[in-house]
């Protein structure tokens, strides 16, 4: 009679037969936070200096738009965009040759992840002594000037350890355009489970994965925040 396997045993062949399959899911699980957090903290920069703006209408823009993106679940937000984009826009994606599963997944992540960025953002730039723009103002400098070449450089500074943070929260965010196709971690999770009719080993094995980048993201993030404290 053949002796049945224990669930080691199944993640140990799973893993030999498909780690090909993981190692390109977490390819493209890094490339989506990497692409998505620098579109989404172009897009946060822009969101904040609106919040903080003195016209009343486009502060309330940006209030309505960082509150909607945050009060609402973010496969959601990645179903909403893709199926409304390949719907409105179909053609986009294959004029910068890309798959629409890829190019919408970007986009929502960037969405998302810029509502937090352009928190992060708006409260490193308060954080920035008000006396520094008062006295370029008094030098003859432009606000959008003072603001450019004086308040958002310190601003950035003091933030970066958060938006670190941010970004080991939208690479374990990557997990959620699983749903519409791109092939990332959780993606390739479901393949095999497919395959092999395993529904636990699989998702083990991508924990895993996601721990090891996670851990070692926040590691390095808390590294950079010791260091950057030392240098003050």
């Amino acid at each position: 009679m053949e002796q049945k396997k224990s669930v080691w045993e199944w993640i140990v062949d799973i893993f030999a037969q498909y780690h090909t399959f993981y190692f390109e899911g977490l390819k493209f699980t890094v490339l989506l936070g990497v692409v998505s957090i620098v579109f989404g903290v172009l897009l946060g920069v822009i969101v904040s200096l609106l919040r903080l703006s003195r016209i009343g209408p486009l502060r309330w823009i940006a209030a309505a738009y960082i509150d909607f993106l945050r009060s609402t679940p973010s496969i959601v937000q990645v179903s909403l965009i893709y199926f409304g984009g390949t719907q409105m826009f179909p053609k986009i994606p294959d004029m910068l040759g890309l798959p629409s599963v890829f190019f919408y997944g970007v986009i929502a992540l960037s969405i998302n992840s810029s509502a937090y960025v352009a928190e992060i953002m708006r409260a490193g730039i308060l954080s920035v002594d008000k006396g520094q723009m008062e006295a370029a103002r008094s030098l003859g400098m432009p606000h959008g000037m003072a603001m450019r070449n004086i308040i958002l450089p310190q601003a950035i500074k003091n933030i970066i350890p958060a938006l670190g943070n941010e970004f080991v929260v939208v690479v374990k965010e990557t997990a959620v355009v699983s749903t519409i196709g791109v092939g990332e971690l959780m993606y390739k999770a479901g393949i095999i489970r497919g395959i092999t009719f395993k529904g636990l080993e699989p998702f083990l094995i991508v924990m895993v994965f996601y721990f090891v980048v996670v851990f070692t993201l926040s590691k390095l993030v808390g590294l950079l925040e010791r260091r950057m404290r030392a240098g003050d």
